[in-house]
């Protein structure tokens, strides 16, 4: 690990920002804002709560152009997904400041003549959030806006690679009029983090990463007997029974495997597809794949090609699955090589005939790869859907809606689509099972994972 947060534009590869991490007394002195806000915020009335998130939406509109060049830059979002992003975000902050206030009333259990039972949502005090960089500000979003709106303060570390999106932020934190010490930044390192889980004054953790990363960050919230939500990797099954429109599906398929440069939790990373029409599919996932060209983050907003990977690791992780698994019996039939250019660009690749033996039949691809396998029956397709460690996301499409309902209700995961992907939109959970974690983000199951869910008995 560097002694600092480091800022490489990865298209490039030069260095753009330094940031040093925290020192020790500057991280306590953070949690000392935070548990000393908590009293305050959780008392203040969640109308003014709601409307000081509401700013935090407007702000995230206004700066729409300044956060998109920043993640642009800092992990090679093209431009026009960075918008996208800075809108999705702008809109959970909305959601939640429009939406939550109702979603914390009281649920009435019991109430008669002569008592009245009750359960009240109230705060649980200062939580820490620990995110990724492959959706600087999306991430944040779903954690932070819920959390603030339901009277909780916030600890927030991102992603070593994301010093600037993570400051800015913070910037519009300050200007929305959220006091002091109800959103914290953190630029710390691992071993502060976990010191700030053990401390009492934190309540609860939530980690969006890895798996390795979740099993480390539950295991410590475990031992401190603290509430932690985790929201981890993914192998996203995308079955094809049937379509009256094969390469229209593949398009589509495509589109969702190569945004963000395949760098999605809930990417369409493993396709599974009959023999009668699989052919045909990877033909036109091939020649689809194959007229990718690279683009600079900076400067596309319309789509049709591929960025760079986020960092230097990154593209030698992806470069290194692919060679096992050819290695162990799979092929390449396009890309998957590492461009002769600076920056950190792989092209975007079709694997077929992955093997059990192979890495990429267990693990998540976190790149541009569609990973397709072909299958003789429904009965086939459905074991290899549920044939792995994750269950973050599925989806299933036949002309016979029926037998694509019936698929979907036996698929191990989190968010199933029927005919379509499970949408991503705020008023809808997100969340996995398995080892891609546990508790559920956005929607009003979001709001209810870091609130102490009371009951209350009043006799009259």
């Amino acid at each position: 690990m560097s002694a600092k947060y480091r800022t490489e534009n990865p298209a490039t590869g030069q260095l753009v920002k330094e940031v040093p991490f925290a020192s020790d007394a500057e991280i306590n002195g953070a949690l000392e804002r935070a548990a000393n806000a908590a009293s305050e915020w959780r008392a203040t009335p969640v109308e003014e709560r709601a409307a000081i998130v509401q700013r935090v939406s407007e702000l995230f509109t206004a700066k729409r152009d300044e956060l998109a060049r920043i993640i642009a830059t800092e992990m090679g979002k093209p431009l026009g997904e960075s918008y996208g992003e800075v809108d999705f975000s702008a809109d959970i902050f909305r959601y939640f400041a429009e939406e939550g206030p109702g979603q914390l009333v009281d649920q009435v259990l019991s109430e008669t003549d002569t008592a009245r039972s009750v359960v009240q949502r109230r705060p649980l005090g200062t939580i820490l959030g620990v995110m990724p960089w492959n959706y600087p500000y999306y991430q944040v979003a779903r954690f932070a806006a819920p959390n603030l709106v339901a009277g909780n303060t916030v600890l927030l570390k991102h992603a070593e690679i994301c010093a600037e999106s993570a400051s800015a932020i913070a910037a519009i934190m300050r200007e929305a009029g959220v006091p002091e010490g109800v959103y914290e930044n953190l630029f710390a390192t691992h071993e502060q983090i976990s010191t700030v889980i053990a401390d009492d004054r934190v309540a609860g953790v939530s980690l969006t990463g890895s798996e390795r990363a979740g099993a480390i960050i539950a295991q410590q919230a475990g031992q401190a007997l603290k509430k932690v939500v985790l929201e981890l990797g993914g192998s996203d099954p995308f079955v094809v029974l049937s379509h009256d429109d094969i390469p229209a599906l593949a398009r589509d398929a495509a589109a969702i495997r190569f945004e963000n440069t395949g760098q999605a939790c809930n990417s369409n990373k493993r396709m599974i597809v009959m023999a009668d029409v699989y052919d045909e599919f990877v033909a036109e996932m091939v020649k689809l794949t194959g007229e990718l060209q690279p683009i600079d983050p900076l400067e596309n907003t319309e789509g049709g090609g591929f960025s760079p990977l986020s960092s230097e690791a990154a593209a030698n992780g992806l470069l290194s699955q692919l060679e096992d698994a050819t290695a162990n019996g799979a092929r390449l039939l396009v890309g998957g090589e590492r461009l002769d250019r600076d920056g950190f660009w792989v092209s975007p690749a079709v694997l077929v005939d992955v093997t059990p033996a192979a890495r990429a039949y267990r693990e998540e691809l976190f790149g541009p790869v569609a990973m397709i396998f072909r299958v003789e029956s429904e009965a086939e397709a459905l074991a290899l859907a549920n044939d792995t460690p994750y269950g973050l996301g599925a989806s299933v499409y036949s002309t016979d809606v029926a037998q694509a309902e019936r698929f979907g209700e036996q698929l191990e995961a989190g968010m199933v689509g029927v005919n379509s992907q499970a949408p991503e939109v705020s008023e809808m959970p997100f969340g996995g099972v398995k080892r891609s974690g546990y508790g559920r983000e956005l929607g009003p199951l979001g709001i209810d994972e870091f609130v102490n869910k009371r009951l209350f008995h009043v006799v009259k």
